[in-house]
This record gives C-alpha cells, sequence and structure tokens, in this order.
C-alpha cells in the first residue's frame, strides 16, 4: 500500500460541473491532479491565474475517453512525470432528457459511448498500473439514476445502471490487488448537468411535451436547492484516505436518498406512483 500522504490523481470531465470542483478542490488541498477535457485550452484562461496551476498542482489536459489512444497517451505522461498514479476519478459523462420513444438509436449509443465505455476503457487502461503498484483506487461517478429508473432519463439511467453493475464485479476482481473501486451517486446538484442535451425528438413529438415540461421544471427546480458539487470534491478527499472505503456513497437531499431506500421496501407500484407524483405526470 502506498504510504504517500498526497495523491497523484487523474479526473476526467474536469472542465465543469462535478469534476472542475474535484480538480480545484484537491488540487487546493496539494494533491498532484491532471484535469482531463476534451479542449483543455478553453478552460485554461479560466484556472490559470489560479495560485494552484502556477504552483503546478492542477494541469489540466487533453484527453478524450472515446479513444483508447487518448487514454493510454495521457496514462503514459503521468507516470513520465510522476512515476505512480494513486487515483482516477472518472467523472466524464453527460446526460440526456427525452422520452425512450423520441430518443434515436444514435444518441442512445453516443450517451453510451461516453458514460460507459468511456469510463470502461479508463479503467482498463488503469488497471495495469495499479495493479503493479498495488495499490490505487478508482471513483466512479454514477447517479441517483443508476439505482432508479428516472422518467424522460430513460436512457441516461440505463447507462448508469451499466455502470453500476460493472462496478460491482470490478471493485470484487480487483480487491485482492490493493485497489479500491467505488462508487458515487448523485442526486441533483446545482451544475444544470441534467438539462443540458435533450434528444433531437423531444419537443416534436407532442405527445410527450407536456409531461417533458413538467419533468425539466421539476428537475429545474431540484437542481437550484440542490448542494454545491463541492460536496462531491470533499466526499472523495475521504475516500481516497480511507483504507477501507464502502462500495458507493449516495449525495443529495434526503429526500433523493430516502427514495432508494423506499424503492427496495414499498410495492413498486406504490414507488412508481410517488415518482411520477413528484415528477408531475399524474
Amino acid at each position: 500500500m502506498s504510504n504517500f500522504t498526497k495523491k497523484v490523481i487523474l479526473i476526467t470531465g474536469a472542465s465543469s460541473g462535478i469534476g472542475k470542483a474535484c480538480a480545484d478542490y484537491l488540487a487546493q488541498r496539494g494533491h498532484k491532479v491532471f484535469g482531463t477535457s476534451r479542449h483543455p485550452q478553453s478552460q485554461m484562461a479560466e484556472v490559470s491565474n489560479t495560485e494552484t496551476i502556477q504552483a503546478g498542482s492542477l494541469e489540466m489536459v487533453q484527453m478524450d475517453v472515446n479513444s483508447s489512444d487518448s487514454i493510454n497517451r495521457i496514462m503514459n505522461y503521468i507516470l513520465e512525470k510522476e512515476g505512480r498514479l494513486d487515483v482516477v476519478l472518472n467523472n466524464a459523462g453527460f446526460g440526456m432528457l427525452g422520452s425512450v420513444e423520441d430518443t434515436s438509436i444514435d444518441e442512445a449509443k453516443s450517451l453510451f459511448e461516453t458514460n460507459f465505455w468511456g469510463m470502461l476503457r479508463v479503467c482498463k487502461a488503469v488497471l495495469p498500473i495499479m495493479r503493479e503498484q498495488q495499490y490505487g483506487y478508482i471513483v466512479n461517478i454514477s447517479s441517483i439514476g443508476g439505482q432508479i429508473g428516472l422518467p424522460f432519463r430513460g436512457l441516461y439511467s440505463a447507462s448508469k445502471f451499466a455502470v453500476e453493475g460493472m462496478t460491482e464485479s470490478l471493485r470484487m476482481e480487483v480487491r485482492p490487488f490493493g485497489i479500491h473501486v467505488v462508487l458515487i451517486e448523485p442526486g441533483n446538484l446545482r451544475t444544470k448537468f441534467a438539462g443540458r442535451h435533450q434528444t433531437s425528438g423531444s419537443q416534436q413529438n407532442q405527445a410527450y411535451a407536456e409531461k417533458l415540461n413538467n419533468v425539466v421544471r421539476v428537475i429545474e427546480c431540484d437542481e437550484m436547492h440542490g448542494p454545491s458539487p463541492d460536496v462531491i470534491a470533499r466526499l472523495v478527499e475521504r475516500i481516497i484516505r480511507n483504507p477501507s472505503p464502502r462500495p458507493r456513497y449516495r449525495v443529495g437531499a434526503a429526500l433523493v436518498k430516502m427514495a432508494v431506500i423506499l424503492k427496495k421496501v414499498v410495492a413498486a407500484r406504490f414507488f412508481e406512483k410517488l415518482l411520477m407524483k413528484h415528477y408531475r405526470l399524474l
């Protein structure tokens, strides 16, 4: 096991939202952080004036999780500079709003390409490094939507359900090598994450338009009153300092956490009705 107090950390999708909050916070805490973005130059003007950038604690690098060559290039770059990689935070991903019917196959494939296959590519690239080290943390950002199928976010939930299943299996496979694999399941945070991407057919099909708009308004309200993504950043540091982290950590309003528990203990039809009422579908 590593004795290093300060970790070498790779964070995917570090240009905004959860990823940026984690990159900024962990760098300020003295960890060496490599934040990835497909277009890091656009973020450098925003972060280059911070002390942590000048001190070299945070370095934004170009990496596309949809390209194994891009991922391997950055893994080699980090190893050449630091000689090790202690933590990977798999955060890159995007949300998608729209009915299942109005989500095209191409849109669904694009979503899975980043949210699931991108995460898997990063895991596969880092695992040989961590197995050789006999140490490491892989923290995968999932969602409450990875535990509950959310209306008008069906394909997004599907991608996170896939992340959950893969992560549970991976955790057991690599534990003998000293590698800790952890899920973080955020609810709605103040990131405007969920509503950024609506399916191309979401507003054309009038059969769903009114209900979709109701859901969007509920999500926007939940995000407005949700916690800051900084809570994830503080949680990540606690996880990577814990020699025996839990399999999953849920973050969000008490009602969101309660929903996951309710799904397991109440009748399925009753839970479904509660969820539909929350999203103004009844």
